[in-house]
């Protein structure tokens, strides 16, 4: 079930994310060191997908990256979890020459759906593209429904770039639910250690690089992907009731047991709820399952919008 097409336009203030600024001429190699990604590396024309994982593997947060200057390198994360995560993150700069801070207030943060994402980009709508626009960066997304998507950053006080200085205004709800039809999506509160990266399909989407140094959990990342222990993914699904995240996914047939997570969900103004969940494949593969309980709402798996390395 699809968004009606009248609300596939327009700019979104992002509210539910926040900034963490990491500033310092070794502000790329401290996150080099920590997260999935290589920032040391990364082309002046592309952004990342990233996540900080405990020892175990288990991501704590994950983000939207990108070089603002030189010396700083910007990571867009949940709201939820920006103070905890700036708080771990912190512990481990030592000696490296880098700060972090809290530079939320610092920034307007904005969703380009549809048009709106596509005249931001310039006619580059590949995943992580890096473009800079009059004032700040937009970072193209994982579109959803075929629509572009885009996030735009800019200074608090910056005007909307001339491209969409006219485009109307979108609710949050609907660029979330653009968030959840994309099938990529940041960690939030809920799923806090729940999932290592490849249970959102992060080595799919640009999230992992296995090319890269060690950082925090990197052996059981690793491990996942090359001993062919992973046995959860990340679908999309409808179901005619509300969904939340954190709520625990049922196999009609396994009553006592929950094979997942929803990790984010979003109403459908064309009737009922659309959302990203993480299920042992097995349970995937054998259908049937439920919201809440064995008994519960039924969850459709939809088309994944984007193929899995696995399987390219």
């Amino acid at each position: 079930m699809q968004p009606t097409p009248d609300t596939r336009n327009g700019l979104a203030p992002l509210t539910h994310l926040g900034v963490i600024a990491v500033q310092g001429e070794e502000a790329a190699k401290f996150l080099h060191s920590q997260l999935t990604q290589d920032f040391v590396l990364v082309a002046p024309d592309q952004a990342r997908l990233a996540a900080f994982c405990s020892p175990k593997g288990r991501m704590q947060a994950s983000f939207f990256g990108l070089r603002w200057t030189d010396g700083q390198v910007l990571l867009v994360c949940a709201r939820d979890l920006l103070a905890p995560t700036l708080k771990r993150l912190s512990m481990f700069v030592m000696r490296t020459k880098a700060k972090l801070r809290d530079a939320s207030d610092e920034f307007q943060l904005l969703g380009a759906l549809g048009p709106s994402a596509a005249a931001l980009m310039d006619g580059n709508p590949a995943p992580w593209h890096r473009q800079d626009v009059a004032g700040g960066v937009a970072v193209a997304l994982y579109p959803a429904d075929g629509q572009p998507r885009a996030l735009l950053v800019l200074p608090a006080q910056a005007a909307l770039p001339g491209a969409v200085a006219s485009a109307p205004a979108l609710p949050l709800a609907q660029w979330q639910l653009s968030e959840v039809r994309s099938g990529v999506v940041l960690v939030t509160q809920p799923l806090f250690e729940v999932l290592v990266p490849q249970m959102l399909n992060y080595e799919s989407v640009g999230g992992v690089s296995f090319k890269k140094g060690c950082y925090p959990g990197q052996e059981i990342v690793a491990r996942s992907q090359f001993r062919g222990t992973l046995k959860r993914r990340a679908y999309v699904v409808h179901a005619d009731a509300e969904l939340v995240a954190g709520q625990e996914v049922f196999q009609a047939r396994e009553a006592d047991q929950p094979t997942g997570t929803v990790v984010q969900a979003a109403a459908n103004p064309a009737g009922g709820w659309d959302a990203v969940v993480s299920v042992q494949i097995a349970a995937a593969e054998a259908g049937q399952l439920r919201a809440g309980s064995a008994a519960g709402p039924a969850l459709r798996l939809e088309p994944l919008p984007y193929a899995l390395l696995a399987d390219v």
